[in-house]
This record gives structure tokens, sequence and C-alpha cells, in this order.
């Protein structure tokens, strides 16, 4: 894929609700194999940008796409439709979103909770689902939990299987949504490390984070939102280093 068909393009993006007006007018790029990180203060819009990527929100006006093909929406003779049940689904499987709160079905073991989205969205056989989400499992670190219950499992840990079953539905873009913000300060490392190791293979990532340093040294991109707003972006360098805008200045400096 070049640069000039990103994996992800928002053009123009707004949601509101009601009279109240979140994103106005979002634009952004993310190529292929890029990661970008999404920072600024609660309330800025980021996780609802994330959520309209996915199409968990339906926006106002502007497009999203993800490779070539439009999110939520489908093009036919110049007019915008509403994408049907069936076409949302196919998209959405292109799209992996880790929540803050893990979202794992209780009552599911830790491989059932993996094989889930493969056999039942994709329809891939239960004997290749297993293969797959153990070798995930593995490489989240967690092989000998296959068997436990979400409950039995740290904070951590659960972040690391929500991981593992969001690549097991093999997406090609990945969307955190402040992924360790529920963690205990001593098992926020293990999640930003498979995170981390994520970004090394090559695979396509939105982050909003308030993980500073994950930013500066994974991110190839910094966005910096304020009240609905893509006020500054660039390279983590150009970012943290030489912020040009006063209100990225205040935001990393009270973080600092």
């Amino acid at each position: 894929m070049s640069r000039t068909e990103p994996m992800l393009r928002v053009a123009n993006v707004r949601k509101s609700y009601g009279e109240h007006e979140i994103l106005k007018g979002i634009d952004l790029e993310v190529d292929k194999g890029e990661v970008l990180c999404l920072l600024g203060p609660s309330g800025s819009g980021k996780s609802t940008l994330l959520r309209c990527i996915n199409h968990l929100e339906k926006i106002n006006a502007g497009r999203i796409y993800v490779g070539n093909e439009l999110v939520g929406m489908a093009e036919r003779n110049g007019r915008l439709y509403e994408q049907n049940e069936k076409e949302l689904c196919r998209m959405r499987t292109k799209i992996g979103m880790v929540f803050q709160n893990f979202n794992l079905f209780p009552h599911m073991t830790v491989l059932e909770n993996i094989m889930e989205g493969p056999v039942t969205v994709r329809k891939k056989t239960p004997e290749a689902t297993r293969e797959l989400a153990m070798d995930l499992l593995t490489r989240v670190g967690l092989r000998d939990w296959a068997d436990r219950f979400p409950k039995q499992l740290s904070g951590g840990q659960q972040q690391r299987v929500a991981i593992a079953r969001s690549l097991a539905m093999e997406p090609e873009l990945m969307l955190f949504d402040e992924p360790t913000s529920a963690l205990d300060p001593e098992l926020v490392g293990e999640v930003l490390s498979v995170m981390r190791d994520l970004a090394e293979s090559g695979m396509t990532m939105v982050v909003v984070t308030h993980e500073m340093e994950f930013a500066k040294n994974v991110a190839n991109k910094v966005v910096f939102m304020d009240d609905g707003f893509v006020l500054e972006e660039g390279t983590p360098a150009e970012v943290f280093d030489n912020p040009r805008h006063e209100r990225t200045k205040a935001f990393l400096g009270s973080i600092d």
C-alpha cells in the first residue's frame, strides 16, 4: 500500500450528541504499519473518534476510510447509503479494538474468549481457531492460562487476553482506547510491552493514551486533540520537543 492510499483516512469528521458537538472537523491519516498516538485532556474527543472509526458511533459529517473502503457507509451512483448489518460486520472484521475495561466474557475461559469471534463471525473451524488462539496466547505470554476464567487473571493479564482476542480476527488496523488506564501501575508495563511488540511486527495502530514514554518511543506520529479539534500533529520529536501550539505546551507541561 502506497503513501497515497493510507490504511486509515479520516476526512472532515464531525460528531454531535444533540447540540453538543464533540468532533469538529477531524482530518488525519495513518499509513500501513504506522503507530499514531492520540493525546489530549479528558473530553477532547479522542475516545469518540476511535468509536467513530469502528462505527460504534455514527458520524454526522465527513468520511472515514480503512484502506480504500468507507466505514459505515456505501457509495452507489454518487450517493452515500448506510451499510447494512452484513456489510458493517464484514468491515468491522478489519478493525480490532481494545477497550479500557477488557470486556471479556466472564463465563468463558481465556481460550474460549479468543476463539469466539473467528468461529462465530469468520466461520473458521474450531480446530484451526484453537491453534491460532494458542499461538496468540504464546505471543502475549499467557499460553499456560488458556483454561482459566477472566476473574482468575490480573487486570494486566485480562488486557493481554483482550489484545489476543482482537488479533484473532486478523485485523488490518488496531484501535486502543486508553488500554492501561484501568490497571494498577505495576501492571501497565506488561501491556505496553505487548503493544510495543505488536508495533514492531508492523501492525497499524491508533492508540489513545496518557503513557507519554510509549508515545515518545513507539509512535511514528503524535496527534494532540483538544475540544474536538486536532491542534497539533507531527513526529514525537516535533510534538514533545518543539510543540507549536500554546495549548499543547500547557498540556505537556502539566504531564511533566
